[in-house]
C-alpha cells in the first residue's frame, strides 16, 4: 500500500476524542488504487495541484449518485431494492433481481410511479412486501399504492383517499394478515404543515370502497417501527415526544391487537425517568421476554433520520437455534456479526464493507446494502456457514456506482510532493517539489450523523485533480457512543467549529497542505459550520455552503416538526442563538462564499440562504447565490449536482488563485468580482 504522507483524501476524527500522539499516528485513507510499478515509467507531466486532468467528470459524478433506500425480499425469495436516479430527475425505482445470472435487473415501478414518501421530510420505509403483494409510497400525490409483483402489467391501485394534494404521508408500514390490512405510521398536515399530527393508523387491503385510515395509536408526536408479532396477535413501536430526538430519550410499547385497536399496552424500556434509554428497531423473536443478548462497547443501530432502517435481522438455523444477524459499529467503522442468542455469544463474519446500512435475510443467505473505501454503495448477497460463522460467498447485486467502470486515477507517492496516473493520457501528473496541494474539508449534515470511510466519485472528483480532501467527524458525530455525540449539547458552533479548523491546521503543520488554500464546504448543519467558520475563525479562504444555516431563530420558527426541538439541545439561550448565527456578525466575514439551495427545501428554507447573500453582497464580498426550483433537502437531480459540483471547483480555483481548472466550466457570475 502506499504511504499516508502521500495520500490526497485524508480521513480525519475530532482531536478531541484522542491525545494528540495518537493523533499523529491515525492512519489516513486513500480512495486510490495501489502504487504500480509501471506508473513510474509513463510520461511525467509537471503542473500546479488542482489543474490536473482526470477521467472523473461532474457527469460521471452525477451519474453516479444514485441512492440506494431500502431492501427487501419478496415471497420467492427475490431480492428487490429502492434505487433513485439522478438521470431521470432523482426519481427513486424498485427494482428486482434478475432471474437468470448475467441477465440486467427488472424494474418493477412503473415509469409515472415514484417511490418516496415526505414523512418526517427525511422519509424512509417507502416500501413494504409481503409475498406477492407491495405496498408503495407514491411521491407526487403522497398516497399509498398496492401492486401485485408477479402479475406482468400490474398497475398499482390507489388503497388510501386523495385528499386534493400531498398533504397526507404514510412511512413505515407492516402488514397485518390477521385482519388483511396494513399498518403504518401517518403524517397528516392537512391541518397545519409545521405542525402536522403524526399517529399509527391501519389500512383495509380487500376493500371495494376505499375509507380513511383507522386510528390506532394517538397522542404523542412521533411513532416509528410498528412491528407485528409472527401471530399476528402483538404488535411492537417505539415514540417520543418533543423536546427529546429519538436518539435522546425514546419509548419501546408492546400490546395485543384487535380489530378495533390496542389492548394490554405495556411500556418495556424508556419509561423510567431515571434512566436514558433510546430503544429503536424493535422485532419479534421465537423467546417472548427482554434480556440483554451481547453487552458491546459499540453502536447495534444508527440515529432515526430516516424511517424503515433495518441493522438487524433475526434467522432461523439448520439446527433451530435462533441467531440474529446484525451490524455494530466501534470507532466508526462497521461489522457484520452473528450472534447466538441461546449462547449471549457474538462472531464476526470477514466481508469487504467496512460501512453497514441495512441488512435483510433472504433464503440461505442476506442481503447487505454497504460500502468500503474501495467500494461504493453496494447491496451484496452473503452465503454464510452458520456452524462455523464463516462466510461461503459475497457477491456484488448492485452498486450506486456508473454502470460502466471507468480506470481510477492512482496517487503516487513522491519524495515531496503528491502525484498520480491519468489512465487515459498515459500521462503521470505530479507538481513541484515546494508546492503543497490546496485542501477542501467538509463538513458534515446532522450534526448528529456522521461522515463514513467509503468510497465516493464526488470525492475523488478533487483528490484526482490534486486537491487534498479532508472528511472530519467533529464532536457530537454519531458512530462513537453517546458521550463522544453528547460533546455538541449547548455547544453546536463551538466544537463543530473549532475541531474543523484544528483538522485543517493540523495538516498544515504537518506540511501536507498550503495554508494558504484553505477551503471548507458543507451541507445542511454542515453549511451552518462552515458560515460559522468563516465568520468566526480565520482558518479558511473561501468557503461553500450548500442549503445551510445562517440565522438559528429563523431556523427554529421555520422548520419542520421532527426538528423544531433540535436546535434547543444545542444552542440553549436566545442569547447564544443571536451570538452563533453568522447573519448577525456579517462585518466578520473576510473571504469569498458561494451559497447553493433548493427552492423546496422545507428543513432549511431559502430563505436562510437568501438572507446571507443579500448581506455579504452589501458587505462588499465576492459571493454567488444558486437556486434550484423542484429541489428539496438535498440535490437529487443530475444537472444540479453536475453544476453545484463544477461551480464549487471553479469559485475555489478563481478566489484562491495559482491553479486554472482542466475542464471548460462556464463560469457563473460573482457578485463584486465580475
Amino acid at each position: 500500500m502506499i504511504s499516508p504522507s502521500a495520500i490526497l483524501l485524508l480521513e480525519f476524527l475530532s482531536p478531541s476524542l484522542v491525545d494528540q500522539t495518537q493523533l499523529r499516528k491515525q492512519k489516513t485513507m486513500a480512495y486510490s488504487l495501489p502504487y504500480s510499478e509501471t506508473t513510474a515509467k509513463r510520461e511525467r507531466v509537471t503542473a500546479p495541484y488542482g489543474s490536473w486532468k482526470s477521467p472523473i467528470t461532474a457527469d460521471i459524478v452525477s451519474g453516479a449518485s444514485k441512492r440506494l433506500g431500502g431492501i427487501s425480499v419478496d415471497g420467492e425469495g427475490c431480492l428487490i431494492w429502492l434505487e433513485s436516479r439522478p438521470n431521470e430527475a432523482g426519481r427513486s425505482v424498485l427494482v428486482k433481481e434478475p432471474e437468470k445470472p448475467g441477465d440486467e435487473p427488472v424494474d418493477i415501478t412503473p415509469k409515472e410511479f415514484a417511490v418516496r414518501t415526505a414523512c418526517q421530510e427525511y422519509g424512509g420505509g417507502a416500501f413494504c412486501i409481503s409475498g406477492d403483494t407491495l405496498v408503495f409510497s407514491n411521491y407526487k400525490d403522497q398516497r399509498l399504492y398496492k401492486q401485485s409483483l408477479h402479475l406482468k402489467e400490474s398497475l398499482p391501485l390507489p388503497i388510501t383517499p386523495d385528499y386534493g394534494g400531498p398533504s397526507v404521508c404514510y412511512a413505515d408500514g407492516v402488514f397485518d394478515s390477521r385482519f388483511g390490512r396494513y399498518v403504518t405510521v401517518r403524517e397528516d398536515r392537512r391541518e397545519n404543515s409545521l405542525n402536522p399530527t403524526t399517529t399509527v393508523v391501519a389500512i383495509g387491503l380487500g376493500e371495494k370502497d376505499m375509507q380513511d385510515p383507522k386510528v390506532l395509536i394517538s397522542g404523542n408526536d412521533f411513532y416509528a417501527f410498528p412491528r407485528m408479532d409472527p401471530k399476528g396477535e402483538k404488535i411492537a413501536w417505539i415514540e417520543w415526544g418533543h423536546p427529546n430526538m429519538p436518539w435522546d430519550k425514546a419509548e419501546l410499547w408492546v400490546g395485543y391487537i384487535s380489530e378495533a385497536g390496542f389492548y394490554k399496552r405495556l411500556c418495556v424500556a424508556g419509561h423510567n425517568p431515571k434512566h436514558v434509554e433510546s430503544p429503536t428497531e424493535p422485532k419479534w423473536s421465537p423467546e417472548d421476554k427482554v434480556l440483554p443478548l451481547c453487552p458491546l462497547n459499540a453502536e447495534f443501530a444508527r440515529p432515526l433520520w430516516v424511517f424503515g432502517m433495518n441493522s438487524y435481522e433475526v434467522i432461523q438455523s439448520d439446527e433451530q437455534k435462533t441467531l440474529i444477524a446484525c451490524s455494530y459499529r466501534p470507532m466508526g467503522r462497521s461489522h457484520l456479526a452473528i450472534i447466538d442468542v441461546l449462547q449471549s455469544s457474538l462472531v464476526s463474519l470477514d466481508i469487504p464493507f467496512t460501512d453497514i446500512q441495512d441488512i435483510t435475510a433472504g433464503n440461505n443467505c442476506l442481503y447487505i446494502e454497504g460500502a468500503s473505501g474501495v467500494l461504493p454503495t453496494s447491496v451484496a448477497k452473503v452465503s454464510f456457514n452458520d456452524e462455523r460463522s464463516e462466510v461461503i460467498d459475497f457477491q456484488i447485486i448492485r452498486s450506486s456506482s456508473p454502470d460502466k467502470l471507468i480506470e481510477f486515477p492512482t496517487i503516487v507517492p513522491g519524495q515531496n510532493a503528491y502525484a498520480y496516473f491519468y489512465p487515459p493520457s498515459n500521462h503521470f501528473y505530479q507538481a513541484s517539489q515546494e508546492e503543497k496541494p490546496p485542501l477542501l474539508l467538509k463538513s458534515h449534515g446532522g450534526p448528529t450523523r456522521e461522515t463514513r470511510g467509503v468510497l465516493n466519485l464526488s470525492i475523488q472528483y478533487w483528490t484526482s485533480r490534486g486537491w487534498a480532501f479532508v472528511d472530519v467527524n467533529y464532536g457530537g458525530s454519531t458512530g462513537y457512543g453517546r458521550e463522544f455525540r453528547e460533546r455538541l449539547l449547548g455547544c453546536w458552533g463551538i466544537v463543530d467549529v473549532d475541531d474543523c479548523c484544528s483538522c485543517a491546521e493540523f495538516l498544515v503543520e504537518s506540511r501536507k497542505v498550503d495554508g494558504n488554500r484553505l477551503c471548507i464546504t458543507g451541507v445542511s448543519a454542515g453549511g451552518y459550520t462552515t458560515l460559522a467558520a468563516l465568520a468566526f475563525r480565520e482558518t479558511f479562504r473561501a468557503g461553500a455552503s450548500l442549503y445551510g444555516v445562517a440565522d438559528l431563530n429563523m431556523l427554529k420558527a421555520e422548520t419542520h416538526k421532527f426538528e423544531s426541538p433540535y436546535l434547543d439541545n444545542f444552542v440553549v439561550s436566545a442569547k447564544d442563538c443571536y451570538e452563533r448565527s453568522p447573519i448577525n456578525f456579517v462585518e466578520k466575514f473576510s473571504c469569498p462564499i458561494i451559497l447553493f439551495q433548493g427552492l423546496e427545501d422545507k428543513v432549511v428554507p431559502p430563505d436562510q440562504g437568501r438572507k446571507i447573500y443579500a448581506a455579504l453582497k452589501q458587505k462588499g464580498l465576492p459571493v454567488a447565490l444558486v437556486e434550484y426550483e423542484g429541489e428539496q433537502h438535498g440535490f437529487r437531480k443530475a444537472e444540479n449536482i453536475k453544476f453545484t459540483l463544477e461551480q464549487q471547483m471553479l469559485f475555489f480555483a478563481r478566489l484562491v488563485r495559482r491553479f486554472d481548472v482542466a475542464n471548460e466550466i462556464t463560469p457563473i457570475k460573482i457578485d463584486n468580482l465580475d
